[in-house]
């Protein structure tokens, strides 16, 4: 099998074949190999590859991009991943969003004397106690 043979999302099994400070080198088969970039790891940091794996170590990974020119395929861990929260979930909880401005999009110009009134008033109230 060569890299034509592989599409981008396929979920496969890998056996690690290198470990480097970038990513880790797997055999997709006998002729295949494609690189998990250290971005692709996990979420989160990733102090070093070497604590997380061993050469020949069999992994399941999904195809992230298969480059034709060179034949290159990146893998990645991280997409089979589920993770702990969206990065946005808070985003609504934190009450500057939305909650000074109202709804919808308006001008600078409609907009500023509205947010300089809130600050002053953030302000007085802040002096005030």
């Amino acid at each position: 099998m060569g890299y034509k043979d592989y599409k981008i999302g396929d979920i496969l099994n890998v056996t690690v074949t290198g470990i480097q400070p970038y990513g880790v080198f797997a055999a997709l088969d006998e002729e295949t190999q494609g690189l998990i970039h250290i971005s692709e790891v996990k979420h989160g940091y990733v102090e070093n590859l070497k604590e997380l794996f061993e050469i020949g170590e069999e992994i399941e990974v999904m195809i992230l991009d298969i480059d034709e020119f060179d034949g290159r395929i990146s893998l990645s861990l991280r997409s089979l991943q589920k993770t702990k929260h969206h990065p946005f979930s808070n985003r609504n909880k934190n009450p500057r969003y939305g909650k000074q401005t109202g709804i919808g999009f308006e001008t600078l110009e409609k907009k500023l004397p509205l947010w300089i009134d809130v600050a002053l008033n953030r302000i007085e109230e802040k002096y005030e106690k």
